[in-house]
């Protein structure tokens, strides 16, 4: 009998909280790395960079539930000469590897983490994206995650394995970086930002809520073969979230009043669109399907989620001195 749950991307920020609700619950797991190293356990399994080649076989025995996390993720700046072809290499032909060798080893479901950057990039104030809307990927990252989601769903239908596609939107709590990171800093060094007439609506779900319902999935029927949009059920505007986290990072809230349009305009004008845009636009999801359908409630609440981030920001801050 399969028995076993195989976890890739165990070492990144979703992954590494996976394994550690996996493990809480007395399940199996196997969690094969791109790369061993001094703190690595020898008997860990690796297997080198996850592409068109990779080798997954020897790791398969026993599987009955594949969760892919690992990825090559979205960057403001990337370095690549042919951005695109890189994040196919990882995203699409590397996740279709795993998932053909996964069929052929007689593994049952496949859960695939991917990205509402699926949908789009935005939406407007009062609209929410749904999993019914027509993919509008639009970069590198979105168009690579579009792509293997329509392979996978093909290949699913060819083989009989159960398919499961999961899009969250921006993923926060213990050990989140880049620009979530960069907020949380600058509002526990009490930095005046000129983000108080925000009325943006953006959806983010905490990584804790992210994680159980990945597991809520595993060989639940209700999973096989669908697409969901998750998040914690409450969005916030900019401006909303920088004094959610202000709270929790027991600070004051050094918020500014400045027009939207005029941040915008001066991002243009210095190359900082792309952050404006993550400042200043809505971008919603509606997970009522995930809660209806699999009959699932997120277990935390938005403050609960900013409290554990800022309790890890206030102990690395400790670990420092």
């Amino acid at each position: 009998m399969k028995n076993k749950i195989l976890i890739t991307g165990a070492t990144g920020f979703v992954g590494s909280h996976l394994v550690q609700m996996v493990l809480a619950q007395n399940r199996e797991v196997v969690c094969p790395i791109r790369s061993g190293n001094s703190s690595s356990d020898s008997t860990t399994p690796v297997v080198g960079n996850i592409d068109r080649n990779t080798e997954w076989q020897a790791h398969l025995s026993n599987v009955h539930t594949v969760i892919h996390c690992a990825a090559r993720v979205h960057v403001m700046h990337d370095t690549e000469a042919d951005p695109l072809a890189a994040f196919r290499e990882v995203n699409l032909h590397g996740t279709l590897r795993l998932a053909e060798q996964a069929a052929a080893a007689g593994v049952s479901q496949f859960i695939y983490l991917s990205s509402v950057k699926v949908n789009g990039e935005m939406t407007e104030s009062e609209q929410a994206f749904t999993e019914n809307d027509a993919p509008q990927a639009s970069d590198p990252y979105g168009i690579s995650k579009q792509e293997a989601e329509a392979a996978l769903m093909e290949l699913g239908q060819r083989t009989g394995m159960a398919i499961t596609i999961i899009r969250p939107p921006l993923v926060y709590g213990k050990g989140v970086a880049a620009n979530f990171l960069s907020l949380l800093i600058w509002v526990k060094k009490q930095i005046p930002l000129p983000l108080a007439s925000i009325n943006n609506q953006r959806s983010f779900v905490f990584v804790k809520n992210l994680t159980d319902f990945i597991l809520h999935c595993v060989q639940n029927p209700q999973a096989y073969n669908q697409v969901f949009l998750i998040s914690d059920g409450q969005d916030l505007s900019t401006t909303e979230l920088l004094r959610e986290a202000a709270k929790a990072l027991e600070v004051p809230s050094r918020l500014l009043p400045f027009p939207a349009g005029l941040i915008s305009f001066a991002a243009k004008l210095t190359g900082k669109k792309n952050i404006a845009d993550r400042l200043c636009q809505s971008l919603r999801v509606d997970s009522s399907k995930a809660r209806q359908r699999m009959q699932w409630t997120p277990p935390y609440s938005v403050q609960q989620g900013l409290r554990e981030s800022a309790a890890n920001l206030a102990s690395q801050d400790n670990n420092k001195k």
